[in-house]
């Protein structure tokens, strides 16, 4: 492994203050105030994406060539006529014996690559994709654990210039093709285990489904023995030839990188395609501004390939940082394992959810105690991190170890606001909207308001923000999407208080998407597998935020006459949702109700429901008049007041 960050000064200048710097003196004042700075950023988007674009080390490119040719949302157009590649740029200035990928299962160190090794292999993958016929406007699909086989798999099919789409083995078959399939991928890459929570996961058969269903699949590698499928490749054979040249495909700035898959809360997940040069940019902002990532940091985020969280640890990479891809639970063998593993990888960054750390509160495990360890920055991402939670954790590890809580989202493929290395952390708050993003609060007349709840909205374009949705050819699904609530500004469905002291305060989703853990899940991967048992008329599942830091979430049976929610009924309930989607879906409780309640379209009315087991007045959620059986919402009411979460 490389050195890790503990061997530099206690207290390094933060790279922030040298970028500061630099626009200070070119704008003749003095730029250290982050809220002046964050000011300049949104005022002045073409200099500050410039200034960014030349101290992070992008591409050269002419300073008077134009960096935003439109600033409407959506089509806005970033930096035309530059060419680049993701892998590529990732390569450049590494140091090639030091450590880029550690993969660890929950019995230790499986692999480690160097920068050398890592290329070598993503270079040998592409000439293997090559062969197959893999180029600029194919699509290569992943369906792996958080492995070094999945950062290399992607890497090579990003340096050919092909669209990478990746679903984790927390997914059955079927749900991984509802995602997948939109694809159209010409090659998959898949594994066929994975050991979590000390038992291994066999995904043979779901592999299968893949192969059945992705029909344009010219050719299929599988990570490690291949014995069972003689048709396919072993993934180890197609990285390993050491004679592989390295080629990169360079393509125009907003070309396809990947598709990331939102959670299917009201039917199939949207596609989100993101383009190499706005996810490279971002990517390195972010890492190099925001969290100070360089070449002597080590990275470990808890998270599923099924997650962007994923794809913004994999960004650590393009800030020369070493990333550590934990393939395991967060829980096993106890629920200490994600600060064992900080411990012994010297791990510097560490990221996980308010979940983790409420189930560690919980549990009574004690956090690393200040200057025990190399850590120096906790990140805390994925749902809601209360006020007490927060100042849990930030007793038990010091003011040494900042904590990095930040909100953002699958769409863009980062923080909307988060942490500055210059502003303190408050618990219950995020410091700061992040560099370059216009954030503000938006009432239901779309007008910016500070101190009280309402929208949270972006009302300038961010390079990373989607090219299209898959399946949208006129663009109608992505504005729908975004941009309808208030035209030409992004809606995001989360609610927040913007303070007078310019931090924010996220108070949840507003929308019906659940986020269990700090996994967004959608409702209908729930309901769906329930739904198709004969004993179920219908479902509705909702989550919630508790006041303690955890989460509920029940579901709602509507049962065919003649049928009871016995134990046994139940427990095939639970084996429906896990062996159909994944354990992490399964509801705390199952409720029979006599009804679901619907809009006179047919919708099912989650949010109302949501918000009045909340305790909101039903008549402040919806208006009865839509409702199609309006008796329904009286009778959930009722539950609502005497309902006790498990």
């Amino acid at each position: 492994m490389s050195s890790p960050r503990s061997t530099r000064e206690a207290v390094p200048r933060p790279q922030l203050l040298d970028f500061s710097d630099g626009v200070g003196r070119k704008l003749g004042t003095e730029m250290h105030d982050y809220r002046r700075l964050w000011s300049w950023s949104i005022d002045e988007p073409d200099a500050f994406w410039s200034a960014v674009w030349d101290y992070v080390g992008m591409p050269h490119r002419d300073a008077s060539d134009p960096v935003l040719t439109d600033s409407a949302m959506p089509g806005a157009e970033w930096f035309p006529g530059v060419q680049l590649n993701y892998a590529e740029e990732m390569f450049r200035h590494r140091s090639p014996d030091d450590t880029a990928v550690t993969g660890v299962d929950e019995f230790g160190i499986v692999r480690t690559l160097s920068w050398s090794e890592l290329q070598q292999q993503v270079a040998s993958g592409a000439a293997w994709l090559r062969a197959h016929g893999v180029g600029t406007g194919d699509a290569v699909a992943g369906y792996l654990p958080n492995s070094t086989e999945a950062v290399v798999a992607f890497l090579s099919a990003a340096s050919v210039g092909a669209t990478w789409g990746l679903c984790g083995l927390d997914y059955a078959g079927e749900a991984a093709l509802a995602r997948l399939g939109q694809l159209r991928p010409k090659v998959l890459i898949a594994a066929k285990q994975t050991h979590v929570g000390g038992r291994l996961v066999d995904r043979r058969d779901d592999v299968a489904v893949l192969r059945e269903g992705l029909a344009e699949v010219v050719a299929t590698a599988i990570v490690g023995v291949t014995e069972w499928d003689k048709d396919a490749a072993s993934f180890d054979t197609v990285v390993s030839n050491a004679a592989s040249a390295w080629s990169p495909a360079r393509v125009p700035f907003d070309h396809p990188l990947w598709v990331l898959f939102t959670s299917g809360t009201t039917g199939k997940p949207k596609g989100l395609v993101h383009g190499h040069g706005g996810i490279l940019l971002e990517q390195r902002k972010i890492g190099t501004l925001h969290l100070d990532l360089g070449s002597d940091d080590r990275v470990l985020w808890y998270t599923s390939p099924s997650w962007m969280m994923w794809n913004f640890l994999i960004g650590a990479l393009q800030c020369g940082a070493e990333i550590v891809c934990y393939e395991g639970s967060a829980g096993h063998p106890g629920i200490g394992r994600l600060w064992d593993l900080a411990r012994e990888l010297d791990v510097t960054v560490l990221g996980t959810s308010p979940g983790y750390l409420a189930a560690c509160r919980a549990g009574g495990i004690e956090l690393p105690a200040p200057g025990s360890t190399g850590l120096r920055l906790l990140g805390v991402t994925g749902s809601t991190f209360t006020p007490d939670l927060h100042s849990w954790v930030a007793d038990a590890i010091g003011d040494e170890v900042p904590i990095a809580s930040t909100s953002g989202g699958t769409d863009v493929c980062t923080a909307f606001v988060g942490h500055s290395p210059t502003v303190a952390s408050v618990p219950g708050e995020l410091s700061a909207p992040c560099l370059g993003v216009n954030l503000r609060c938006f009432d239901d007349a779309g007008a910016s308001v500070v101190g009280r709840a309402g929208e949270l909205v972006i009302t300038a374009p961010m390079p990373s923000m989607p090219l299209r949705i898959l399946g949208d050819p006129d663009g109608s699904r992505y504005r729908a999407a975004y941009f309808d609530r208030y035209p030409g500004t992004w809606c995001h469905g989360d609610s927040i208080t913007v303070t007078g002291r310019g931090s924010v305060i996220i108070h949840g989703r507003s929308d019906a998407t659940l986020n269990r853990h700090g996994v967004r899940m959608g409702s209908g991967d729930i309901t769906a597998p329930v739904e198709q048992l004969p004993e179920v008329a219908e479902a509705l599942v909702i989550g919630m935020e508790r006041p303690n830091g955890g989460y509920s979430m029940p579901l709602f049976v509507h049962l065919v006459d003649g049928h009871d929610l016995d134990e046994n009924l139940i427990e095939r309930l639970r084996f429906a949702i896990r062996s159909s989607t994944s354990p992490r879906h399964v509801p705390d409780e199952f409720i029979a109700v006599p009804g679901i309640p619907h809009t006179k379209t047919g919708k099912k009315l989650e949010v109302p429901i949501r918000r009045i087991f909340l305790g909101e007045d039903p008549d402040d959620c919806l208006d009865r008049r839509a409702v199609d059986d309006p008796a329904l919402i009286d009778w959930f009411a009722a539950l609502a007041r005497s309902w006790q979460p498990r």
